[in-house]
């Protein structure tokens, strides 16, 4: 099933009530370092601190409007953020969900499904193992499976997000955002290639993870090699029936990789600098503008800051000491 932009709107309508409209803020630390007109997309001040609550309140939503009055069960596979997100969701629309997720997930993000009221699985060695588990209760248990980046409602809700930047900055002629299943990505390019397709959007991997980079250049979904990143939320391999495979090959400019080292160094900026809590998923599209990977100079810029869940012994490892 095609996602449309209209199907962004329904989305952005239906999650209205639920979701904060984050700010658009401008960063004079990159934008001197750039050397362009840098604003920050700060979905790391969403209420779970994550984008992935756009996507799950519209999915959940839309179910509870196709089941009528039963309440219907419903199961995901998680890094954590989309979890924490569906049990959010979950709680305010009064569904069961059960979240599967790796045993290494941060703890501060299986510590929040849980308080949420969810069945947390954390058993699986990794997310691709805890996305084959949550595949299989769903059929055991004939509960609704609900991708955490292979969903249609998933990702037009991540879509709004590319709607909020061009009502505030309709100027913008850059959009940076952090990849890992392509949810994101592929949400934003269908509403902002279709409102302005003018808009060059880039994605940007981790070294540790290249599954769209592998992919696009095998021109199909490729098995990867997942290493370990602080980046978590941008691990694992596509679903090989991943949708968003097709939309970022159709839609998105360019797929770039940036480094370990990228990404810490983007998270003590963020602190420093912006006053800001980012985890290593959501400072990577800062990484990529800090680190002179993206041609900045002259552009009007907008990287998503897509979370903030970072344990805070990770967060101390990090910054630097005084």
């Amino acid at each position: 099933m095609s996602i449309t932009y209209e199907d962004v709107i329904t989305a952005h309508a239906r999650i209205a009530d639920y979701v904060r409209r984050t700010p658009l803020a401008p960063s004079s630390w990159l934008s001197g370092i750039s050397g362009g007109n840098v604003q920050l997309k700060l979905e790391s001040l969403q209420i779970t601190n994550s984008f992935k609550l756009r996507g799950a309140v519209n999915a959940i939503s839309a179910l509870v409007e196709r089941s009528a009055d039963t309440v219907p069960h419903v199961v995901t596979a998680s890094a954590g953020n989309h979890g924490r997100a569906m049990a959010w969701a979950a709680e305010q629309l009064e569904t069961r969900l059960t979240v599967f997720t790796s045993k290494n997930a941060p703890r501060t993000k299986r510590d929040a499904i849980r308080y949420h009221g969810a069945d947390l699985r954390d058993s699986a060695i990794d997310y691709d193992e805890a996305e084959q588990q949550a595949k299989a209760f769903a059929l055991e248990t004939q509960a609704t499976f609900i991708s955490a980046y292979n969903d249609h409602d998933v990702i037009a809700g991540a879509g709004t997000i590319g709607l909020e930047i061009l009502e505030e900055s309709p100027t913008t002629d850059l959009l940076v955002v952090p990849v890992g299943g392509g949810g994101l990505l592929s949400g934003i390019a269908i509403a902002v290639k279709t409102a302005a397709p003018q808009t060059t959007i880039i994605g940007v991997e981790v070294n540790a993870s290249q599954a769209f980079q592998k992919s696009l250049a095998a021109g199909r979904i490729t098995q990867i090699e997942v290493g370990d990143t602080i980046a978590d939320g941008l691990t694992g391999n596509l679903d090989p029936e991943s949708i968003t495979f097709d939309i970022v090959k159709e839609l998105v400019d360019d797929m770039i990789v940036i480094s370990e080292t990228a990404v810490r160094n983007a998270i003590r900026g963020l602190a420093a600098n912006e006053k800001l809590i980012v985890e290593g998923a959501g400072a990577a599209a800062v990484a990529a503008v800090l680190n002179g990977a993206i041609k900045a100079s002259g552009r009007n810029i907008v990287p998503v800051v897509s979370g903030a869940n970072i344990d805070f012994e990770r967060l101390i490892e990090v910054l630097p000491s005084t």
